[in-house]
């Protein structure tokens, strides 16, 4: 079991404050994803939760006691980290057995958990083999193995995918997703990466600039993002925003046209939140929609992306069918599913509902 709090958590180096009142609530089991643009505050806030930085205000209780001022071997945590950390000159079995055995366990334990580890890692086989001679997918796995050998109550992992490429990010990602329903244990991973948000937490914590920006399931960020930056960061393509003028029942871009809708905010001035998958395009020049010309097509096999640039400078993208091509420069019209657009403040950014 292991259920964590944050309360007021603030991190300043010397004058510079990185983190601003941080409050969260993890729950026992939970995957949780510290996910924002580097810079943010989410590797600090990790380093916080492990130990290895000191909270300059604030609290961290873990399962009912204060965290603050016990040191990282006390926590019950194990931390895998981007660069992998491992001794070069052990072979795999040392480089997982080096923290069990720094607990005082015996051998017969440590070999017991080791071949329990290795098995569920499919590292059998790597056990007499150094680093050197594995590949990075190896390796990644040989530092969470290391981790689970602890029997930690919480999992910390710090942008675990970031030195590895594309196929064995997928790889990797599908082992930790499998790892996480079989030993259960309550997991925080950091990334900049939100598709490894989105398809790996059970909720993702949108950072930025030393502060929450949104606590929620991956679908609750998708569908109602709380602000712009919540709703341009979760998405790829990323939500393109139109600055739009209600009049009515209708909605206009300078000099490009408008658009009947049945219900929006009241406000005169809005910012409209338009997904790749609730634009519609259409040839030519038309009554109802926004005008606007194509800019360049991205061919991706099953679908296309068709980014198009309106008459005021706005770039937006909407997915087509793989056999609906548009040519550069084409004029099109835009449209969009009404039951799909999203409306944000045009003054602090935040969500309006219609």
């Amino acid at each position: 079991m292991a259920q964590l709090s944050l309360r007021g958590v603030k991190k300043r180096f010397r004058d510079t404050e990185v983190l601003h009142g941080i409050d969260l609530e993890i729950g026992d089991r939970e995957f949780v994803v510290f996910v924002g643009p580097s810079g943010c505050g989410k590797s600090t806030l990790l380093r916080l939760i492990a130990g290895l930085d000191p909270i300059t205000d604030g609290e961290f209780v873990l399962n009912g006691h204060r965290m603050n001022d016990v040191a990282p071997s006390r926590r019950g945590i194990a931390m895998v980290f981007q660069s992998y950390a491992l001794y070069p000159h052990m072979d795999v079995y040392e480089n997982m057995a080096f923290g069990a055995r720094l607990m005082g366990l015996d051998k017969p334990e440590v070999d017991r958990r080791i071949a329990e580890a290795a098995q569920m890692l499919r590292l059998d086989s790597l056990l007499k083999r150094r680093p050197r001679e594995l590949s990075g997918g190896q390796r990644q796995r040989v530092a969470i193995g290391r981790a689970l050998v602890r029997k930690p109550d919480v999992f910390l992992l710090d942008e675990p995918l970031s030195n590895l490429d594309a196929a064995l990010r997928s790889d990797v990602r599908l082992e930790i997703a499998r790892l996480h329903r079989e030993i259960g244990g309550t997991m925080i991973y950091v990334t900049h990466d939100q598709v490894e948000a989105m398809t790996l937490a059970d909720k993702i914590v949108v950072m930025n600039n030393g502060r929450i920006e949104q606590v929620g399931s991956p679908r609750a960020l998708y569908e109602t993002p709380a602000n712009i930056f919540v709703a341009t960061f979760i998405g790829s393509p990323r939500m393109a925003l139109l600055d739009v003028t209600r009049n009515g029942d209708r909605l206009g871009v300078a000099g490009g046209g408008a658009i009947r809708v049945e219900a929006a905010p009241a406000a005169e001035k809005l910012k409209l939140g338009l997904r790749p998958d609730a634009v519609r395009l259409s040839r030519g020049a038309a009554d109802e929609g926004f005008s606007a010309s194509v800019v360049y097509t991205e061919y991706l096999g099953d679908n296309a992306y068709v980014y198009v640039r309106l008459a005021d400078g706005t770039l937006l993208s909407g997915r087509t069918g793989p056999n609906e091509l548009f040519a550069q420069d084409e004029a099109v019209t835009v449209s969009f599913a009404p039951d799909a657009a999203h409306y944000f403040s045009a003054e602090d950014g935040r969500r309006l509902e219609p």
